[in-house]
């Protein structure tokens, strides 16, 4: 496993409920989860707030918010964390981030709101798949190397139904990448 002999560190700007899914399929919850949510935010997966050292950043972080929440030598993963790391961060550290984009087929869709642009796009024909992909993190956004993607068909209805879909892509993919032994994985 990915993680194994490791510090596991999960970031979101969202609800949790992702992380919480993946830790409950793998029997193991990050050692620190770090969220730029406010303490007590209702968004916040309850479920998270006991089973783990739950740490609070600013909305913006800077590069000394970063270093004081992240150990050395620990993986670090983003579960919807709505920021850019800081370039020294990104650097210094192992980060793996899932983006709900097929941006190894369409690199317009790096950024924010994939979904959204898919089913704003005027050509139908465009979007024929569409997907996750988790990559390496760099200071670029989305510009890391791919490690793994899944696709399927673009039969989806509307913004909402793509995104359910994809949330449980995206759930599943991380359990897959984590349970990639370090052989499978370099």
């Amino acid at each position: 496993m990915l993680i194994d002999n490791k510090k596991w560190i999960a970031f979101f700007s969202h609800t949790g409920n992702e992380i919480y899914e993946v830790s409950k399929s793998i029997g193991r919850f990050p050692d620190r989860i770090i969220t730029n949510r406010a303490p007590g935010d209702e968004m916040i997966n309850k479920n998270l707030i006991d089973r783990t050292d739950m740490m609070y950043v600013k909305d913006r972080p800077e590069v000394q918010d970063y270093d004081r929440v992240i150990w050395n030598d620990s993986v670090i993963t983003l579960h919807g964390w709505m920021r850019v790391i800081p370039k020294l961060i990104c650097k210094a550290n192992k980060i793996y981030n899932l983006h709900p984009g097929l941006i190894t087929k369409y690199p317009e869709l790096k950024g924010a709101d994939p979904q959204r642009r898919v089913f704003e796009c005027n050509d139908p024909d465009k979007y024929k798949r569409v997907g996750c992909v988790i990559h390496d993190v760099t200071p670029e956004v989305d510009a890391g190397r791919v490690i793994i993607e899944r696709s399927v068909n673009n039969t989806f209805a509307g913004t909402d139904v793509l995104s359910c879909y994809l949330h449980r892509m995206a759930t599943q993919l991380w359990i897959d990448f984590i349970n990639l032994s370090v052989d499978e994985y370099y």
